[in-house]
């Protein structure tokens, strides 16, 4: 995108609006449709009653549809599902609202590529049908061959055809008018007649369009005719879909009129003339859909069953659009973000509306509790959330000044639900309720961490401790009962955690908090306690200040070949590595794990569990170059094109600095590179916790020009060409690998998950962000973590991408045993993550919230808040628990909520030992 979304408003968007209601006005047998109601819901804000009732007219005659009705037409690559259905909620419950009616027709024309997880909410919000458009050359050239193009779109689990959505897939190029007449763009671009002669826009082709007049009327319309028939050959229905728009168009008056004027004295002449036996008028995707439904079924005729999906997507020659699931990585963690404090705000803001009416005992709000303020926060982090799902948002391909401008939303909307969050939080705590007061200059419950700026990371906040207890908030949103490592900074190297129910001691451990790889402050230390935490639940904990050496410390040793570090660590022992097992692999262990890393450079080499199963699984760093001679094209913000060398392992003039931690509580391995510090750490827990490898990057490679940093696993796993990675965190889609495509074609999508599986062994690779997954090798997995690149690469952005910050990226690694095998279902194996895996990634995405409350010693007594008896089954998921907004009263919340549960399916074939702490359940309907 070149402007923001405000720009484009007021540039164009609300322009095209308010020409619509005069046009369509004008003569009935004029349609529109219209997909996105982030900007539908704008121009109705700025509009009268009158034009809101014209508005409504023209819905209920059918002359304007909206379409998909979501806020944004969404990039099905990047996003989570739960920020996918909420930005449809949005938009389905704001049409809902103000116009009474429901989208039965989708249209996601510039997505880069398809998911069937889209296509899966979308059945489920009540759509009917969806027409899709970029889609890989080759693929549209084997479906117009086998007249495939429009066919009912199945989940690749389901056996039935309850999941069928209907889908026409447009054979060409582009969307534009050029390309969607019939196969020849020179023919076509002339029935543009944005384009006549003497305005801003021309053909390429070098032929422009003729105004239609009585002399050029029937040599016109039967070439139009030709390219009609052309198109329509590639279908199965004799019923012909010609979209006529392009980007920000019908801006200007003139514009509709030229459109409209035109085409209705060509659709004019095909009437007299029933001899060309064709019918043409002007319709919406309801009208078609409608009108191929009734010649199917008069035939006798039904569409071919499709599953999977449709990446990578490539529209000329080897251009394959993988670079956009990397680019902008600090934006697309930021989301993640934004989407783990929106989802636990809106639990915990429901239950505290529900809870306050419950104790007044008559449905209404505490009187000092500023509802309708929260409620407005609430959604506009909805709102902020949806509109980042733009397929030019978290996509990473907008210009830097509107990626500013989405990082601002991103980072307000942040700060705001925190205020949501505490204000909450501070209510369900008191045990006296009649001590709260709300004050908007100064929360009583403060978070552990500050994100001072739209590109910052978040920095811990330090705690002064003393014999007076400071107060911990640990808010666990999950619907799991889970043992969790709860970390905060603090000001003593001697501090204390007791339950402040029980006065229970908590485990816990003393870390430096290291101002540089070898200087520990000496002002500030990290605090690491484990906390058993009940579903849903609000605890509390008091820390203290405690005797002199009485709380574990962590101890170190570092390593670096040739050139021993000076280390500054005052209060923890550090011990240089012995002499005899310098060279002898690093190892770390708990009760589940056992890894081994080279000591020259930290990096992990092998992994055991306590069943016994070893695997090899190293972790390399690799540089990805473009191509480099003059007339190539390069890598872009799109486009991912390396250079004929391909990757190159990560080497550095000077050996990394490694840092080894052992603790009670964990321990890690920390390698200082000079573009990234990685680290792998292990959670001595006896839960499911402490049966992965927390892996972290910080990765800052704005030094470079033209290189992209992946971070690759070579394991033994004996997967031949097959990896799974998921699908808007949603379900797992089989890939191969194949020679026969370049490079950049084997790289896919990855939300959150994807694995390497053979007979007896799987290794997942969980993330807490988007970005490119690859196994060109059998047994490897490879994640982009971050690509600097200095040119355009032609798709219309401009400019290359050249804003990299310091960018975090968080993964756990885990290795399972496995027997049996999978489930086919048309030739493709349908696989799920364990339940393990399911509940590692839940715990990963959805950390728990801390929040300290004031160091006063007048402090209200806090109690506990314990919304649920017991956890959920672990294969239920609830995705969301959302107020909805009074009917009465606008932007009021009401007493109505959105209980939105996901039932999640799970490979059978890894039972962990010991068994799981929950319940699942196998057979019933939950």
């Amino acid at each position: 995108w070149l402007k923001t979304f405000d720009g484009y408003y007021q540039d164009q968007t609300k322009h095209i609006l308010n020409n619509m209601l005069i046009k369509l006005t004008e003569d009935s047998r004029r349609k529109m449709i219209w997909a996105e109601i982030s900007y539908f819901s704008k121009w109705w804000n700025d509009i009268d009653e009158q034009k809101r009732a014209m508005v409504k007219r023209l819905v209920g005659a059918g002359q304007l549809e909206l379409v998909t009705g979501g806020w944004v037409m969404a990039d099905e690559a990047n996003s989570h599902y739960f920020a996918l259905l909420d930005q449809l909620i949005e938009g389905h419950q704001w049409i809902q609202r103000h116009l009474g009616v429901k989208p039965s027709s989708g249209w996601a024309v510039d997505p880069f590529g398809h998911s069937p997880s889209m296509t899966y909410l979308l059945k489920g919000a009540g759509l009917r049908d969806i027409v899709i458009q970029r889609t890989h050359y080759a693929v549209k050239k084997h479906f117009a061959q086998q007249q495939t193009l429009e066919f009912l779109w199945r989940q690749s689990w389901d056996s039935s055809s309850r999941s069928d959505i209907t889908c026409h897939m447009m054979p060409f190029y582009s969307y534009d008018i050029p390309h969607t007449c019939g196969p020849n763009p020179a023919v076509c671009c002339q029935f543009d007649f944005h384009r006549l002669p003497g305005g801003r826009v021309f053909c390429p082709w070098r032929k422009p369009p003729q105004p239609i007049t009585e002399e050029n009327v029937q040599e016109r319309a039967r070439l139009l005719l030709d390219q009609y028939r052309q198109k329509s050959r590639l279908f199965r229905s004799p019923v012909l879909l010609v979209p006529l728009g392009d980007d920000f168009r019908f801006v200007e008056s003139s514009e509709w009129d030229a459109q409209f004027g035109n085409y209705q004295k060509l659709f004019d002449y095909f009437d007299q003339h029933p001899e060309l036996h064709i019918k043409a008028r002007f319709g919406t995707l309801s009208d078609y859909f409608e009108a191929l439904r009734r010649r199917l079924s008069a035939a006798g005729a039904t569409l071919p069953t499709l599953r999977g999906d449709f990446f990578t997507y490539a529209d000329r020659d080897d251009h394959y659009w993988s670079g956009y699931f990397t680019s902008r990585p600090f934006y697309k963690r930021l989301d993640r973000t934004l989407e783990a404090t929106l989802r636990a705000t809106e639990i915990l803001f429901t239950l505290t509306l529900a809870e306050m009416r419950r104790f007044r005992g008559d449905g209404r709000p505490v009187a000092d509790f500023p509802a309708r303020e929260h409620f407005r926060r609430l959604t506009a982090g909805r709102r902020s959330l949806a509109l980042f799902q733009h397929h030019d948002g978290i996509t990473g391909t907008a210009r830097d000044p509107v990626v500013v401008d989405y990082g601002t939303r991103l980072f307000h909307s942040i700060l705001n639900l925190r205020q949501v969050l505490q204000s909450s939080a501070h209510w369900l705590l008191l045990l006296d309720k009649s001590q709260y007061h709300h004050d908007q200059s100064k929360a009583f419950l403060q978070m552990d961490d500050v994100i001072s700026a739209q590109d910052a990371l978040p920095q811990k906040s330090s705690l002064t401790l003393s014999d007076e207890p400071r107060s911990l908030i640990i808010f666990n949103p999950t619907e799991q009962l889970r043992t969790s490592v709860i970390s905060v900074v603090v000001d003593s190297p001697d501090a204390r955690v007791v339950d402040a129910e029980t006065g229970r001691p908590m485990a816990a451990q003393i870390s430096a908090v290291w101002a540089e790889p070898s200087r520990a402050s000496t002002e500030a230390f990290q605090l690491d306690f484990v906390a058993e935490l009940p579903p849903l639940s609000l605890g509390v904990y008091h820390v203290t200040k405690a005797s002199v050496g009485s709380a574990h410390r962590a101890r170190y040793t570092f390593h670096r070949r040739g050139n021993p570090p000076t280390i500054q660590a005052v209060h923890f022992q550090v011990s240089d590595p012995q002499v005899p097992e310098a060279d002898a692999p690093l190892s770390l262990s708990n009760k589940h794990v056992q890894i081994w890393s080279s000591p020259e450079t930290g990096l992990l080499q092998k992994l055991r569990l306590q069943s016994g199963l070893a695997r090899q699984v190293q972790v390399q760093f690799l540089w990805y170059g473009t191509r480099t001679s003059a007339n190539q094209d390069k890598s872009g913000a799109y486009l991912f094109l390396p250079g004929e060398e391909g990757a190159q392992l990560y080497s550095s003039s000077e050996p990394p600095l490694v840092r080894v931690s052992r603790g009670p509580v964990f321990s890690d391995i920390t390698s200082c590179f000079r573009h990234f510090t990685h680290r792998v750490r292990l959670y001595h827990l006896d839960g499911h916790a402490g049966r992965s490898l927390e892996i972290s990057n910080m990765v800052d490679i704005r030094s470079e020009v033209n290189r992209e940093l992946v971070m690759r696993l070579v394991s033994d796993v004996a997967n031949g060409n097959r990896f799974y990675s998921d699908l808007n965190s949603f379900q797992m889609q089989q890939r191969r690998t194949l020679a026969k495509l370049p490079l950049q074609a084997n790289f896919y999508p990855m939300s959150s998950a994807s694995f390497l599986q053979d007979s007896t062994s799987r290794v997942s690779l969980l993330s807490a962000q988007s970005q490119a997954v690859a196994s060109l090798r059998p047994g490897e997995l490879e994640v982009v973590l971050d690509r600097r690149l200095q040119q355009d690469d032609n798709r219309g952005l401009g400019q290359g991408v050249t804003d990299n910050k310091l960018t975090a990226s968080l993964y756990q690694l885990l290795l399972e045993d496995r027997r049996g095998g999978a489930q086919e279902v048309g030739g493709a194996s349908v696989e799920h993550l364990s339940l393990l895996a399911h509940l590692t990634s839940l715990s990963l995405c959805h950390p728990p919230i801390t929040m300290v409350a004031p160091s006063d010693s007048q402090l209200p007594k806090l109690r506990p808040f314990l919304p649920l008896r017991s956890s959920l089954p672990c294969d239920v998921h609830l995705l969301n628990l959302r107020t909805l907004e009074d009917a009465q009263e606008a932007g009021s919340p009401s007493q109505e909520a959105a209980l939105l549960l996901h039932r999640k399916g799970f490979d059978c074939s890894s039972a962990p030992e010991p068994r799981l702490q929950c319940t699942w359940s196998a057979h019933e309907e939950v």
